[in-house]
């Protein structure tokens, strides 16, 4: 029976990567990294690291769970299987090492995977980003500060403004991959002692083997900075696709209604009321975003282990690691959907740009009476401003009433109240946002 909603509701390709048998899998490739390293150095036989690769192929997984079940140690549960299956190069499995020197290693590994996976899964998301900025670059629509309507705006803008952020997401991971990307093979408190005058050598050739960078000083683990660092950046890839997401649950209020996620024949919204279009799909994703901020903090506070370490942060890390790979390759995914079948609303969106009865226009207009010198800046925005309150008081045009104090003429005030002319550079700041 599943517990998490990990393992199924909110699967996807990020759960094999996080997985025990992967996990397990790395771990032995750490081993058997080690072993060759002793090899090179003339530390055990020749043949004896071929014997214990072809061993690692044999290991169940369900057996290592066997052993765990009576010595209480995963990491030496590991050991001992892969130690049955090597025959007379067993004696050399884990020569030297620390848990952590495989564990740290094996997690850097898995990290470097789950990165790729995310970064390939916004890849797509920015494509699906960049097409709608160019789509909507004129399509008109009305920005709100404030929860109030203010100037308008376009669509465009706003997915050129996720793309962008978006892009700096991914600038965040490449650091962070750069970062994590490191193992050690230093022993129990960092030291390098079971290794001798060989330590250094040995560190540089197991992480040769792996791929990896050496962490240059450590003591019974990797810091957890490193980690902390590239939860921090699932978090704030999270709040990139929340923000998306309550953009789109605001916009699709009854009351506003100017676009909405897709919405299927045969979808329910309500269990008891029919008419519903609920945005469950845009909330569950600001649903897992909090989940994701949560699990920095726990992270954080795995910085500060005691002295060479302490074991605080083991039981909390084999939660936090993978929900927050998972739920933002999820939220991604999800968001990726939502924005490819998004609905718009064009006779909503007009209908709210003329909803205050072009009060949204004033800033145009006391532009236009500074500019031909008719006031000075003060002095339109105040009488502007009166302006706007009388008309918003007689609920009146607000094009009517500069008409009846001829502040402008029916020319003048034609070209002002036209919504569409007023998106500055609109057009141009969108294509390039998203060139490249």
């Amino acid at each position: 029976m599943s517990i998490s909603p990990f393992e199924e509701r909110y699967k996807t390709e990020m759960n094999a990567i996080f997985e025990d048998e992967t996990k397990l899998r790395k771990w032995m490739a750490v081993e058997v990294a080690l072993a060759k390293a002793h090899a090179a150095l003339g530390h055990i036989p020749k043949d004896a690291p071929s014997e214990i690769e072809a061993a690692a192929k044999s290991v169940k997984h369900s057996r290592v769970i066997e052993i765990e079940a009576e010595i209480h140690h995963d990491l030496m549960a590991m050991v001992k299987a892969l130690t049955e299956q090597a025959g007379d190069a067993g004696k050399y499995v884990h020569l030297g090492a620390t848990s952590y020197d495989i564990e740290d290693t094996a997690t850097a590994l898995i990290f470097i995977e789950g990165i790729s996976q995310l970064e390939k899964r916004l890849g797509v998301l920015a494509s699906t980003l960049k097409r709608l900025a160019l789509e909507h670059k004129g399509t008109v629509c009305i920005g709100r500060t404030h929860g109030q309507h203010a100037v308008p705006t376009t669509f465009g803008m706003k997915f050129a403004l996720y793309y962008q952020e978006l892009k700096r997401d991914l600038e965040r991971f490449n650091g962070a991959k750069r970062r994590i990307s490191v193992g050690k093979m230093s022993g129990a408190v960092g030291t390098m002692a079971t290794f001798g005058n060989d330590g250094p050598k040995m560190q540089k050739l197991v992480m040769k083997e792996l791929g990896l960078g050496e962490d240059p000083v450590t003591n019974q683990v990797v810091q957890r900075d490193r980690h902390a660092e590239v939860l921090c950046a699932i978090a704030i890839t999270a709040a990139l696709l929340e923000k998306m997401a309550k953009e789109i649950r605001n916009l699709q209020r009854t009351e506003i209604c100017e676009v909405s996620e897709p919405f299927s024949a045969k979808q329910v919204g309500s269990s008891t009321m029919p008419q519903k279009r609920n945005p469950h799909k845009c909330e569950r994703v600001c649903s897992l975003a909090r989940l994701s901020r949560a699990n920095v903090l726990t992270a954080l506070e795995n910085i500060a282990l005691e002295h060479e370490r302490d074991l605080t942060n083991s039981a909390n890390e084999r939660a936090i690691f993978g929900e927050s790979f998972i739920s933002v390759d999820y939220m991604a995914l999800e968001m990726t959907k939502i924005l490819d079948g998004l609905v718009f609303y064009p006779e909503n969106i007009k209908k709210d740009l003329e909803l205050t009865q072009g009060l949204v226009m004033s800033e145009r207009i006391m532009i236009h009476l500074v500019e031909s010198g008719r006031l000075g800046r003060q002095e339109a925005h105040e009488a502007v401003r009166l302006l706007a309150q009388e008309a918003f008081a007689r609920k009146m045009h607000m094009k009517e009433l500069v008409l009846e104090r001829k502040l402008l003429n029916r020319k003048e005030a034609d070209e002002l109240f036209d919504y569409t002319t007023y998106v500055g550079q609109a057009k141009k700041i969108v294509e390039d946002a998203v060139k490249g």
